[in-house]
């Protein structure tokens, strides 16, 4: 390479190369060169120095001489840089990241001041550039300092550095921003071949993508920049905020937890009626004057489809009011549940005080009204039509539950609603169809046959047959059940030639003497064998007819029995009357039943156990009732007639009374305190005979009226009286829904009442007394709802 000659005023001296550490780790050549030079520097792109080449201006030195060629300048450590210094094709220099102004592109050289052959250093003090560069990027005069400046030892002579001017950008004060980049002079040689001196700087830090998210924010200039003293002043004054919010909810929360003590908790309300954040005194005060009041009202209920009334005095409930402000609770404790009292409500009850046996009779008046049976699915018959009955569930007041709910909810002044345990059904409206098809449209679709003795027939005809057939529920199943008594009626006049007629023993009573009758055995058609053979028949195709079945008949009441008696008499007689035409079909089938019955000394008469079963296939029928305001009706309805009056003429026989139930409800036609129900396998009426001699039982039925008779020796004098009715209690008022099923009734208040009987024995005088109680519900007003 072609040396370099020296410019006139420069000084020809050989370069000592000198190396120091700068302040941020990159090492820096200073040469002594000669004393004049120029400097100009261009503005470079954001956070990165700009390129420019090196040129040795002219020396002050004399003539032509060439300038000893300086040994190299100890290059800098290597630093991070751009991909594009690799492709530059002109020498360049980076210059330590600063941040330029706008420069001019070419700016005023100062001149040098020589003396001992020997540059001034150039200081940049205040941050100011080398050889005059002001602070804000504009070229300025050099001003020579002796001695070191932030921290740099001083140079020998000032290099020149030319930097292309550039479009100026404004760049980012990086860490190295006020540091001086001084560079060796270079001799100039003869040639115009030009060195090129590379001088590695801090890499700028990536520019984000062009399409990429622009960051807006805070720029962190690490611990010891702006921005992490920004940062360290914006957690300061986070922390003294959350301090002051935490204080802050503390003196709030300590208020209010002072403010509130003693009183009720916010958001609380009893039965209703709000008293949070009131003194218990006022809270209590306020309760007693809108809760009272409603504890002497009737309370409203709903039953299912019933609506009624319980008096909450009869039913023995009462507010423990001290209770009742415990419940209301104490004041929270917990924050969060004190803050959130202020967005949420608490409701509870009063406390009631109950009286059990009370509040159960007061349920119990429901029961009659309320409860149903559920309907099994059958057939009947419209003439000879067969007509569905669809199967519907029943229900059952739940009194265990209802109890707890009233005292829950009944000083709330709104209508309570009492739970119902339902009672399903146990067939389905496919067992009816199926009923109808295979069996009751065949059935009546041709008359039968009864093929007996001597040539004798009887005939069944379709209106007959549908008049005995009926379908019960048996396990899942509809069962055809044909009325024995009905055919058996329709068949014995048809059947009587055939037959030897029997009869039982009697008592004629000729001049006031009973005399015996004697009994007289029979043969004739033995109806039970004779139909079994008929549902089987009846499903047939016609013709069809069955063979009669012939049986010695022997008479039921004997003529020895009768005797047994001895000298008997009527001891014991009951009559009754007042009952409806259907159930009057079911009080005369069991009254035959009992009609005969000798009870044998020391033997117990039951009237369920003689009667049953109470079912189609045995006589009864349906029969309508009338319960409390609601219809209904069921095989063998009115049977319970039978019961009362033979209770009573056993009462008056001296016979020794094992069991009866009173109705629940007082029917006037019945003496009060002394009537009986019954109910199969449930309910039944029993008595026992203790005389030394038989006795037997004779029943007169009647369209109007029932009575029953006991004939036996007379063992005791009877005579009963009752004690007044007390302890009364008013109808509840029940509303049903509009229809056939709803009959308005005023109503009847129940009562208590106790029957004596009084037994002298005849032969001795010796007399007892026995006191029987007995407790009527009041039958409720039935209104029907329009």
């Amino acid at each position: 390479m072609p040396e370099r000659r020296s410019s006139p005023g420069e000084a020809a001296a050989p370069p000592e190369p000198e190396t120091t550490q700068n302040g941020h780790g990159a090492d820096e050549a200073h040469t002594s060169g000669s004393a004049g030079g120029t400097a100009q520097v261009a503005s470079g792109e954001w956070g990165q120095a700009a390129e420019s080449p090196v040129r040795a201006p002219g020396d002050a030195g004399s003539g032509d001489q060439p300038a000893a060629r300086p040994s190299p300048a100890a290059r800098p450590a290597p630093g991070p840089r751009d991909e594009a210094e690799d492709d530059s094709e002109s020498p360049t220099v980076r210059t330590p990241a600063g941040r330029a102004g706008n420069a001019s592109p070419a700016a005023a050289a100062p001149t040098g001041q020589p003396g001992n052959g020997q540059a001034p250093n150039v200081q940049a003090p205040n941050g100011q550039a080398p050889n005059g560069q002001a602070p804000n990027g504009h070229a300025g005069a050099a001003q020579p300092v002796s001695g070191e400046s932030n921290g740099h030892p001083p140079i020998g002579e000032a290099a020149t550095v030319a930097v292309p001017a550039g479009g100026a950008r404004p760049s980012w004060p990086g860490p190295d921003a006020e540091a001086t980049q001084v560079l060796p002079r270079t001799p100039a040689g003869p040639t115009a071949e030009q060195t090129t001196q590379r001088i590695p700087v801090a890499a700028r830090p990536p520019m984000p993508p062009m399409d990429g998210p622009t960051r807006v924010g805070p720029v962190d200039d690490g611990p010891g920049g702006p921005g992490g003293r920004r940062g360290r002043g914006r957690g300061r004054r986070r922390l003294l905020v959350l301090s002051a919010v935490v204080v802050g909810l503390g003196l709030l929360y300590g208020a209010d937890l002072l403010l509130s003590a003693g009183s009720v908790p916010r958001g609380v309300s009893v039965a209703g009626v709000g008293v949070g954040s009131m003194s218990l005194a006022d809270a209590e005060e306020r309760l007693r004057a809108e809760i009272g009041p409603r504890t002497e009202a009737p309370i409203p209920v709903t039953v299912g489809d019933v609506r009624g009334e319980i008096d909450p005095v009869a039913a023995g409930l009462s507010v423990n009011w001290a209770s009742t402000m415990e419940q209301t609770g104490a004041q929270p404790l917990n924050p969060i549940t004190r803050i959130t009292s202020f967005f949420s409500e608490r409701e509870v009850g009063v406390v009631t005080s109950a009286d059990p046996t009370a509040l159960s009779q007061a349920l119990e008046q429901l029961g009659p009204i309320v409860d149903r049976e559920p309907v099994e699915g059958s057939v009947r018959f419209e003439g000879t039509q067969p007509q569905p009955v669809d199967p519907k569930p029943g229900q059952r007041l739940d009194v265990a539950a209802s109890a707890e709910v009233l005292q829950r909810e009944w000083a709330n002044g709104s209508a309570v609603a009492l739970p119902l345990i339902e009672l399903p059904a146990t067939t389905t409206p496919e067992d009816v169809a199926a009923a109808i098809e295979q069996v009751a449209q065949p059935a009546v679709a041709a008359p039968v046959t009864v093929v007996g003795e001597n040539d004798v027939r009887g005939e069944l005809t379709p209106e007959v047959i549908a008049a005995s057939l009926s379908f019960a529920a048996a396990n899942g199943d509809l069962v055809p059940e044909l009325n024995q008594q009905a055919v058996q009626e329709a068949l014995a006049p048809q059947m009587a030639a055939s037959e030897v007629p029997g009869r039982d023993a009697t008592f004629e009573f000729s001049g006031g003497r009973p005399v015996v009758v004697p009994s007289q055995d029979g043969r004739g058609v033995d109806y039970e064998a004779t139909l079994a053979q008929l549902l089987g028949v009846l499903t047939g195709a016609p013709p069809r007819e069955i063979t009669a079945v012939y049986a010695d008949q022997p008479a039921e009441v004997t003529t020895e029995e009768l005797q047994a008696l001895g000298n008997p008499e009527v001891i014991g007689e009951f009559t009754t009357g007042g009952f409806a035409a259907d159930s009057g079909v079911n009080i005369r089938r069991a009254a035959q039943l009992v009609n005969g019955t000798v009870v044998q000394p020391g033997e117990t008469f039951s009237l369920d156990a003689v009667t049953g079963p109470r079912t189609a296939s045995n006589g009864y029928v349906e029969a309508g009732v009338i319960q409390d305001g609601r219809s209904a009706t069921g095989i063998a309805g009115g049977v319970s007639q039978v019961s009362t009056t033979l209770y009573n003429a056993s009462y008056f026989a001296g016979m020794t009374l094992l069991e009866h139930q009173a109705h629940s409800f007082y029917i006037s036609r019945y003496p009060a305190g002394r009537e009986a129900t019954i109910a199969t396998g449930a309910i039944d009426n029993r008595f026992r005979n203790d005389n030394p001699t038989p006795v037997l039982i004779r029943t007169n039925w009647t369209p109007t009226s029932l009575t029953v008779q006991i004939f036996g020796q007379r063992q005791f004098e009877v005579t009963g009286s009752f004690g007044p009715r007390t302890k009364p209690t008013e109808p509840n008022e029940l509303t049903l829904p509009a229809g056939e099923d709803c009959h308005p009734s005023t109503g009847k208040p129940g009562f208590t009442i106790t029957d004596t009987r009084t037994l002298r024995n005849v032969s001795t005088g010796e007399t007892r007394s026995e006191t029987m109680t007995t407790r009527y519900n009041p039958a409720p007003r039935i209104v029907c709802e329009e």
